[in-house]
């Protein structure tokens, strides 16, 4: 199974907790995160780190800000062996390569159609805090010729909010309760983790991220606070999760420049970079 979007996996957040908490007054915030509220200006998401979302939950009925991993890990995954092998890739006893399996992301129309997503779907949803995410625009180079050279040149862009009220964007997400058993090497006794992982959901490109995002044409599902709050509502229908996991945020409400080819090795990856060979128009 090859699984790849091939987006949104470079996000910025530099939000204050009490940002979140303003829009959201009635949100529970987990005690590790009132004490440590990681923000940072580029966010990578191959790396795997804990990253601030919003649940249900059971328990309480009441919203949660909670850590949970980017990159969902399916249940089948049993230890982290395995979980290495399936982001990463492996070559196995035959010489066959088994591509990695990036989860990311989840494709909102196929949520239902995905054995690895569907109970999540269904039960386990997410709203996860951004305050922008960062994409690639291809252009493709005109030769001496004036033919269309086959390699494109990538711009990268950052893309926020247009009035920045609220000072951040939530994404709809799924997750799920990795549970997991690994060797404890100082006592050789196998112990149990239960460890949250999640995807964000994405969608076809509204006008703007169309013409960015012009290899893909996907962009994350960016939620209005009304969506928001109905997407981690219990008992929703198939129909109307898949509604929602389609819905476009409207172009005219975002913004994007260009930035530095090297953002992320940059103090301000965010920074505007004009490059003299670009004809954009941004909406």
């Amino acid at each position: 199974m090859k699984i790849l979007n091939k987006m949104c996996y470079h996000i910025s957040f530099q939000t204050k907790l009490e940002s979140i908490l303003d829009y959201f007054p009635d949100l529970v915030v987990d005690p590790q995160l009132s004490m440590d509220f990681p923000t940072a200006a580029y966010i990578n998401g191959f790396d795997r780190k804990p990253h601030q979302v919003m649940v249900t939950s059971r328990k309480d009925g009441k919203k949660h800000l909670t850590l949970m991993m980017w990159g969902f890990i399916p249940k089948y995954i049993k230890n982290g062996a395995a979980a290495e092998k399936f982001v990463n890739g492996y070559t196995d006893e035959n010489g066959r390569y088994n591509q990695p399996i990036i989860t990311l992301n989840a494709m909102g129309e196929e949520l239902f159609d995905k054995p690895m997503y569907k109970e999540a779907a269904q039960n386990n949803r997410c709203v996860v805090f951004v305050d922008g995410i960062y994409e690639w625009q291809h252009i493709f180079p005109i030769g001496k010729k004036g033919q269309r050279l086959k390699t494109p040149v990538k711009y990268p862009y950052h893309i926020f909010l247009k009035d920045k009220t609220p000072p951040f964007i939530m994404m709809a997400g799924i997750w799920n309760v990795w549970t997991h058993e690994e060797l404890v090497e100082e006592t050789g006794e196998l112990k149990t983790y239960h460890t949250p992982t999640f995807s964000i959901v994405t969608t076809k490109a509204n006008a703007l991220m169309e013409k960015i995002h012009n290899s893909k044409k996907r962009m994350p599902t960016i939620l209005t606070k009304e969506l928001a709050l109905e997407w981690i509502q219990p008992g929703l229908s198939k129909e109307r999760i898949t509604e929602i996991a389609a819905f476009q945020y409207p172009a005219e409400m975002m913004e994007a420049h260009s930035i530095a080819k090297d953002f992320q090795k940059v103090v301000n990856p965010k920074d505007k970079y004009e490059y003299k060979e670009l004809q954009e128009e941004m909406c």
